[in-house]
């Protein structure tokens, strides 16, 4: 079953969507370092806070490198012809906020190398690589970063 937001991004995307083309998979996520650099334990200023925020920049940087601008927050949007970056407004729990403001960048699949998911604490990281060039971005635990790489892997299969 679909998340309330999977739902709510997908109704969005549709506005931003080609002739015929469909939606995989989404996720809610955040360039890395997002989490620590607003963590309330470490508190604005803090040397964790610091660290988070030189992550968050290194992230923007490469994915500008790579031709495909992101933000904070944003769905990542899988379809079977493209990777979207989707700016949604703050997700604050049990569906509540995130719907989609506006269409931040778009990448045809062929330009999409891949992305690798590997678990941080209580959520998973997405190294995404486009063009060549990797970045970092974040989702929460619920989200299902797995399905949105295996999305990306079986839309360039076939």
């Amino acid at each position: 079953m679909a998340s309330t937001y999977d739902q709510k991004i997908r109704r969005g995307a549709d506005q931003f969507l080609e002739d015929g083309e469909q939606v995989l998979a989404t996720l809610v996520v955040r360039p890395r370092g997002w989490t620590q650099a607003g963590s309330g334990a470490a508190g604005p200023g803090s040397i964790a806070s610091s660290i988070g925020a030189r992550k968050q920049a290194r992230n923007y940087e490469a994915a500008d490198r790579s031709g495909f601008r992101i933000t904070s927050p944003m769905a990542l949007v899988v379809t079977d012809r493209r990777l979207l970056s989707l700016k949604i407004g703050s997700p604050i729990g049990l569906g509540i906020g995130g719907a989609v403001k506006e269409l931040i960048d778009a990448a045809p699949l062929t330009d999409v190398d891949g992305i690798e998911v590997k678990r941080l604490a209580v959520g998973k990281t997405l190294t995404v690589t486009v063009r060549g060039t990797p970045f970092v971005l974040e989702t929460g635990a619920g989200g299902d970063a797995k399905g949105v790489a295996a999305a990306v892997e079986r839309a360039k299969a076939g």
